[in-house]
């Protein structure tokens, strides 16, 4: 039987590489075993998105749960994974639940993580004492599960999250790029019932996507880009696969990195609906967030890369927003995970109330805050050598990078060197690829990819 290894993400891997009924009822009864010590009898929801055979995985989860004692409930069509979280986190007999999604990933990849009681990720320990228990031989399936929609309620509740007064009464044009996934339907029919024009992009239910990967980054939120300049509207919105990570394209139809979506986030929350607290980002993010929350007043906490690293910090309930550096936002007073939807909405939202446009508030967030630009590269070894750059890591250091002494030296989460004018780079192993992931921000693109380009040398100069 395959070797089964968790990441913070859950299981991914090729369908033509072992994402398979077996193994996902495996995965899903050491779930359940867990769960079922915990809170015998207790709720446990399924959900998956629009890739292969989605219904007939989380059919196969299901049965695996309901072995165990459990209550499981599949929902009735491919549902967002914030849906999925929003709707465990209201129900008090639930434990937990699990999504069948990889998310941004290709669709020739399939995955299935856990959810937490509150809606959020599952631990690493719970990941771990799972990967402990999976059985290695087939997992006999037989346990009985009913269906809900677990949509409906969930959309319900997003309108009354913002301003529908004010979305209504300008009634902005929205391009929602859907890119075949799970939040196709959903974010364009909230829209449409808060007063907004809506044209859908890529809704068709395509379990290949059309040859597209639903990330909403560039190049593939350029279809959408196109899209806001044909029909002239206001702004554009791209879901990932599972939608819980959003896109922004402002209406001149240039995409918003997320970089600068969420410092926007961040300033209406604050400034136009008097919310506070505690802003959290990772290290790998923009300073720009670190700026925002400056000049807004909140405290700022940075983590080690990944979401899970940020609902560390949830524990805490002072927790205004939380942010990854993908595009995830949380606010965990709606619930403890990234939502796309809820993003969009309070996009939508500031539009309205300021009677701005996105490139005019993208402009004043940067004079407030100065211009930075950010860059992310790969850079790929062999086996050998990205395990030596692993044993070397703890103890890296480059004393001098494009001219400039360090201010500040971290090794939390990779290597990462500070400057004194704001810029900074970033040196971290994947987790899961032979590659190392070079991220530099400053105040020119040169500069940039200047200090990824020279901080990738100096380390290759490192190795034994």
């Amino acid at each position: 039987m395959q070797i089964i290894r968790f990441s913070a993400k859950g299981w991914r891997t090729r369908f033509d590489d072992g994402f398979d009924e077996v193994n996902v009822a495996r995965i899903a009864d050491a779930f359940a075993y867990i769960w079922a010590r915990a809170r015998p009898g207790a709720t446990v929801y399924i959900g998956y998105d629009t890739r292969m055979a989605g219904p007939r995985f989380a059919g196969t989860a299901a049965r695996a749960i309901a072995g165990r004692g459990l209550k499981a409930v599949v929902s009735e069509a491919p549902c967002p994974t914030p849906a999925l979280g929003w709707t465990v986190s209201r129900d008090e007999s639930a434990v937990g639940a699990i999504m069948i999604t990889a998310s941004g990933a290709p669709s020739e990849y399939g995955g299935i993580s856990a959810r937490g009681a509150d809606g959020g990720p599952v631990s690493e320990e719970f990941y771990d004492a799972a990967a402990r228990i999976v059985s290695s031989a087939p997992v006999d399936c037989r346990g009985e599960f009913t269906t809900a929609d677990i949509v409906s309620p969930y959309l319900e509740n997003l309108t009354t999250l913002v301003d529908g007064r004010a979305i209504a009464q300008r009634a902005p044009e929205i391009v929602v790029d859907a890119m075949h996934g799970s939040g196709r339907g959903y974010l364009a029919s909230v829209l449409r019932r808060l007063g907004c024009r809506v044209h859908e992009i890529h809704g068709e239910l395509l379990a290949d996507f059309g040859g597209l990967q639903p990330t909403p980054v560039e190049p593939w939120t350029e279809v959408c880009e196109h899209a806001v300049r044909s029909f002239g509207c206001d702004a554009g919105f791209a879901l990932d696969g599972d939608a819980d990570r959003l896109g922004l394209v402002d209406e001149t139809g240039t995409f918003v990195t997320p970089h600068r979506m969420v410092p926007l986030v961040m300033q209406h929350l604050v400034e136009d609906r008097n919310e506070v607290g505690r802003v959290v980002d990772t290290y790998s993010s923009s300073a720009y967030v670190r700026r925002q929350a400056e000049r807004l007043g909140c405290p700022f906490t940075a983590v080690p890369m990944g979401f899970s690293r940020v609902y560390r910090e949830f524990i805490e309930d002072d927790v205004l927003i939380g942010a990854d550096e993908f595009g995830g936002v949380c606010m965990p007073a709606h619930f403890k995970e990234r939502d796309a939807l809820i993003t969009a909405l309070l996009l939508v939202e500031m539009m309205c109330v300021r009677g701005q446009s996105i490139a005019e508030l993208v402009a004043e967030l940067e004079e407030d805050l100065g211009t930075l630009h950010y860059i992310r590269r790969d850079m790929r070894l062999d086996v050998a050598s990205i395990q030596a750059f692993r044993n070397i890591l703890p103890g890296l250091y480059l004393p001098e990078v494009c001219g400039q002494r360090p201010v500040g030296v971290g090794h939390a989460d990779g290597l990462v060197l500070r400057f004194g004018d704001d810029s900074w780079v970033q040196l971290r192993p994947s987790r899961t690829e032979a590659l190392v992931r070079a991220c530099a921000e400053a105040r020119d693109v040169r500069r940039a990819e200047r200090l990824a380009e020279e901080a990738c040398e100096g380390a290759l100069r490192a190795l034994p």
